[in-house]
């Protein structure tokens, strides 16, 4: 037998029953399922066959945010050495990377996990795998230089009011991680908004960066000559090579775990593609109307699709299960929606750059309300009983 499975089963006494650790049962049922399996088999009838289970559902999501994140901890690294005035290999840029990152993921992990702890053990219930998700989400919506403290704040915030105060996983209605970043980028705008404090070790601990979405063209010149000439090329932006936070930079990363996701049927495909199709055609309507090109209003479908956080929040925060649409026909309209409501807060709001994320938790509120006019409508569509 494995040794350590094996000292497992051999503590599990003093955890169960009337064991002297009993009330920490559900640390132990987390990480004896963390380490060898997934949750208990049913063992009566009627039994459910299927090789989907939440520890599965969540790891194949971590897996899909491989890409980002190491992407991720890697364009932390090249902005700091474009701050610098150097040039990095790509392990040099991966390993100053890692030492801004690596701090804020232990960080959201800790807090975040005992948080979980604290409430399993007085409400008495097992901890769900789904914050192994939520603490690796959190980080990748900041900057790499947020102060470690706002980092425990804002998933104390994501955990307790965005997901505990409702009962827990499953019952919460909003994304917690997008809590938690709402949170913070209301109480802390200066880390969290606008220009970013790009990660570089030179007289002072950062510099000041502007995002793509804070670029505004002076007078008479297009946002995308403005774009361009700031370094913001549509392949900069698609590539990822620009400041920004540090999950939501690379669109190509964002595109390869959405389409992991899509396969693995981890996703609803419906969500993405309708989230895609409302940004292309309400960006397209504001296009089409004449004026503003020096605003984001004339930037066109491709720099709206790859500038800012819109492919990391529709393909892995619009797309979580629990404060999503359960129906067909509602996932479609709340992806669409969040797409057309991201463009309008970014057109119509330019002091708030980044729409995604209000757009997100917007219709988070929502999603029940859509579910409940789908159902009210298939059911007046059905022959009525004779």
């Amino acid at each position: 037998m494995n040794p350590l499975k094996k000292l497992v089963n051999s503590s599990e006494k003093y955890f169960t029953g009337s064991g002297k650790f009993n009330r920490l049962k559900p640390l132990f049922d987390a990480t004896k399922t963390f380490f060898f399996f997934p949750s208990p088999k049913t063992k009566h009838t009627p039994f459910v066959r299927d090789s989907l289970d939440l520890k599965r559902f969540m790891s194949f999501v971590l897996i899909s945010l491989l890409p980002v994140l190491i992407f991720g901890i890697y364009n932390t690294g090249f902005q700091a050495g474009l701050a610098r005035g150097e040039s990095y290999t790509f392990f040099q840029a991966f390993w100053l990377g890692s030492r801004y990152v690596l701090p804020i993921i232990i960080v959201s992990y800790t807090v975040g996990f005992l948080w979980e702890i604290l409430f399993a053990v007085i409400r008495k219930h097992k901890i769900s795998e789904g914050f192994l998700v939520t603490g690796l989400l959190f980080p990748l919506t900041l900057p790499a230089t947020i102060p470690l403290w706002q980092v425990a704040v804002g998933i104390s915030f994501g955990v307790v009011i965005g997901k505990e105060v409702f009962g827990g996983t499953g019952r919460n209605f909003l994304n917690p991680a997008l809590t938690g970043r709402a949170f913070l980028f209301f109480s802390y705008p200066v880390s969290m908004s606008g220009d970013v404090w790009v990660a570089a070790k030179s007289a002072v601990d950062g510099v000041s960066g502007a995002t793509a979405l804070s670029v505004l063209a002076p007078e008479g010149e297009k946002i995308t000559s403005a774009l361009s000439d700031s370094g913001f090329s549509l392949s900069n932006l698609f590539l990822g090579f620009v400041p920004g936070s540090i999950g939501e930079t690379s669109a190509l990363c964002c595109i390869l775990g959405a389409l992991f996701l899509i396969i693995t049927k981890i996703a609803n495909f419906r969500i993405i593609i309708g989230g895609i199709a409302g940004l292309i055609v309400t960006s397209l309507i504001f296009y089409l109307i004449p004026g503003g090109s020096d605003s984001w209003m004339n930037a066109g479908p491709l720099f709206h699709l790859c500038a800012g956080g819109f492919l990391f929040g529709i393909s892995f925060m619009a797309t979580d299960p629990v404060s999503a649409p359960g129906t067909n026909p509602g996932r479609w309209i709340f992806g669409f929606l969040i797409g057309f409501l991201t463009i309008t807060i970014r057109v119509a709001n330019p002091a708030f750059v980044e729409g995604t994320m209000l757009a997100i938790l917007f219709m988070n509120v929502f999603a029940p309300m859509l579910d409940h006019i789908v159902v009210k409508y298939t059911a007046s569509k059905r022959i009525p009983n004779v």
